[in-house]
């Protein structure tokens, strides 16, 4: 059962945030320097320094390596994530499968965030509230899937949700007082999303969005370890 009321970090930790570049990502780094739940925040990005690559497994540890150094890890939020670029959109059939796509669907929204998990995991404290939370989306949700298309965003995102189950259940037997989930932070409009966002969906801002799922997170407990939530707190299908 979600918790409805705050369980507060411990005192004197840091937040970290993957993927500080993006929309999403610098409203949360923003708003968790603006908050009171953390000493010190740090984000990284392919202009921070140290700069990350989810393609390169070296600059991901680099980084889970330098926060550690900055204090003790109570959050990490993985905001990353790829849906298009100027070579390739979001499939409408079949017929527009091409492996490259796929496999760089898979790397960046994956294989990059079980690799920040493989080295940020084994830092968190033993005792007490810490928290992994990746974006994911209700599109990787198989059981919501009603329309079909997508197939890569879509797929990529249902192999992040199993990572993270998977690795929840390591977590608990190692840190059961840690969490770790992945959360849809709804339709957020960033150059992520722009190109799609349609009339009659309910779109929210960069920091609207992240409000919504640093509130999510205050109210996690171990017992919502593994799970898919949205920025509401409502549970997911997978």
């Amino acid at each position: 059962m979600f918790q409805k009321t705050a369980i507060p970090f411990p005192e004197g930790g840091i937040a970290v945030v993957f993927g500080a570049g993006g929309g999403i990502g610098r409203a949360l780094v923003c708003q968790l320097q603006a908050g009171q739940n953390f000493k010190h925040v740090v984000g990284f990005s392919r202009a921070s320094t140290p700069a990350i690559d989810l393609l390169i497994e070296t600059t991901l540890k680099e980084a889970a390596d330098f926060a550690t150094s900055q204090g003790e890890i109570r959050l990490v939020l993985d905001a990353t994530g790829f849906l298009h670029d100027d070579a390739h959109g979001p499939e409408k059939s079949w017929r527009e499968l091409q492996p490259s796509h796929l496999a760089r669907s898979f790397a960046l929204n994956a294989i990059g965030p079980a690799l920040i998990m493989k080295h940020v995991l084994p830092l968190l404290p033993r005792q007490g509230k810490s928290v992994f939370a990746t974006l994911s989306a209700k599109l990787g949700s198989i059981g919501e899937n009603r329309l079909g298309g997508w197939y890569s965003y879509r797929a990529s995102k249902a192999a992040l949700n199993q990572l993270v189950r998977t690795a929840a259940i390591e977590l608990g037997r190692r840190r059961p007082d840690s969490i770790c989930v992945a959360l849809h932070p709804g339709t957020v409009d960033t150059g992520l999303t722009s190109p799609f966002n349609k009339t009659g969906l309910e779109v929210q801002s960069p920091d609207a969005a992240a409000g919504r799922l640093l509130a999510v997170i205050d109210r996690l407990s171990p017992g919502d370890s593994g799970g898919f939530l949205d920025h509401r707190g409502e549970r997911l299908p997978w």
